[in-house]
C-alpha cells in the first residue's frame, strides 16, 4: 500500500515537473506600428532634416502601446511585417517609386538601423506585401529587445539605395504626392489579419488578398537611410 502511495506521489511530481519544463506557449498577435497619411512635396524633400527625401514618423506618431521588447513574451522579431501603401495622389508619367521604411531603434549595433520597403509602384492604388523580419537589409543591426523609437520613410526611385527622389532631374514626376502608409507587425507563426486593423476601407478588409504580393526578401543592399543622403 505504501509503495502504491509513493508511486502516485512520484507520478504527480513528474507530471508537475514536466509541465514546468515545457516551453511556454507563444501567443499569436499583431499590432499596428504606425498608420500615417501625408502629402509630400519637393520642398518637403529638400528641407527635411537631418536627411533629405525623408518623412519622419516620430514618437508621437507611433503606436504608444507598441511593445518595448519585440522578442518576448510575444515574438515579433521573428515574425513578419505587413506593409500597406495606399497611393492617393501621384504626378502623371508613371515614374517607378518606392518608399524605404527604416526602423530606428532605441539601441542599435553595427550600422544601428535596418530598412525594408514598399512595393515599387507607378500609379495610384493600394500596394501590400508581407516581409520576413529576418530578411530585410541590416535587420540584425537592431537590438529588438530594446524596441523602436522612430521610423524613417524615404521616397526613392527604383535604382536602389541612393535613388532619393529629390536628386532626380525629373522630380516633377515624384512630387507632390500623397500616401497612406501602414505597417503592421505580426508575431512569429501568425498570419496578418486585415480585420484587426482599425480604419481600413471595407474593400481592403474584404479583398486584401487581391492586392497582396506575398512574402518578399530583402531590400536592395545599401538601401540606407540617413547614411546615404
Amino acid at each position: 500500500m505504501r509503495t502504491r502511495s509513493l508511486d502516485r506521489v512520484f507520478g504527480a511530481a513528474a507530471v508537475l515537473l514536466a509541465g514546468l519544463s515545457a516551453p511556454a506557449a507563444v501567443r499569436a498577435e499583431q499590432f499596428v506600428l504606425f498608420d500615417v497619411t501625408f502629402t509630400f512635396t519637393k520642398a518637403d524633400a529638400d528641407h527635411s532634416k537631418p536627411s533629405k527625401s525623408h518623412y519622419y514618423v516620430k514618437e508621437d506618431m507611433l503606436n504608444p502601446k507598441r511593445p518595448r521588447d519585440w522578442t518576448a513574451p510575444v515574438d515579433y522579431r521573428n515574425g513578419t511585417v505587413h506593409i500597406r501603401a495606399e497611393v492617393l495622389e501621384k504626378p502623371p508619367g508613371g515614374a517607378p517609386t518606392t518608399w524605404s521604411l527604416c526602423y530606428i531603434p532605441n539601441k542599435g549595433q553595427g550600422n544601428g538601423y535596418g530598412c525594408t520597403g514598399t512595393n515599387v509602384y507607378r500609379e495610384k492604388g493600394v500596394y501590400e506585401k508581407d516581409v520576413s523580419m529576418k530578411s530585410f537589409w541590416q535587420n540584425d543591426a537592431i537590438v529588438w529587445s530594446e524596441g523602436i523609437k522612430r521610423m524613417d520613410l524615404v521616397i526613392k526611385d527604383d535604382s536602389g539605395g541612393g535613388g532619393h527622389a529629390h536628386k532626380r532631374k525629373d522630380s516633377e514626376k515624384f512630387f507632390p504626392t500623397k500616401v497612406r502608409i501602414t505597417m503592421v507587425q505580426v508575431s512569429a507563426g501568425s498570419t496578418y489579419d486585415p480585420k484587426l486593423v482599425p480604419n481600413l476601407p471595407r474593400e481592403t478588409r474584404d479583398d486584401a488578398a487581391k492586392t497582396q504580393v506575398g512574402a518578399t526578401g530583402a531590400v536592395k543592399d545599401a538601401d540606407c537611410c540617413e547614411a546615404c543622403d
